[in-house]
């Protein structure tokens, strides 16, 4: 699978290559318009297994990290490359930190509790359900 992306760009926070939404153009030459996210931007998760929440700042409609990223996984644990990933403001009870995760693994954190990772409050304010929404800037 090749994809249109400039790899250049990084993101602010994790420093992992940001991808814009693409289209992807299969070895067959036909274009597949990436799976759409389950989760939102400023939406609070967990993950399935490991004992850490945080709420998403980004999304790439594919893997979009290193290859010696994945390879660090266990390979009975490697999720599809072929699924949104998300950048996470998390945070486990001992500390805070950026987490790159597979839909697979994510599940909607329900318990209404703020997530206390410095950043946050960088990027987005609190609404009224007790999610997040990206700040207003002054863009004209």
């Amino acid at each position: 699978i090749a994809c249109n992306v400039d790899m250049t760009a990084r993101c602010r926070f994790c420093r992992a290559p940001e991808r814009a939404p693409t289209y992807i153009r299969t070895i067959s030459g036909v274009i597949d318009k990436p799976r759409q996210a389950k989760f939102k931007i400023g939406q609070i998760v967990k993950h399935r297994i490991h004992p850490f929440r945080g709420v998403v700042f980004d999304v790439d409609p594919t893997f979009a990290n290193t290859d010696e990223w994945y390879e660090a996984i266990p390979a009975e644990l490697r999720p599809s490359k072929d699924q949104p990933f998300y950048h996470l403001f998390a945070e486990n009870e001992v500390t805070e930190y950026i987490a790159y995760v597979s839909e697979q693994n994510l599940l909607p954190d329900t318990s209404g509790d703020p997530i206390r990772h410095p950043q946050v409050d960088e990027v987005f304010d609190r609404d009224d359900n007790g999610g997040y929404r990206v700040k207003r800037t002054g863009l004209h």
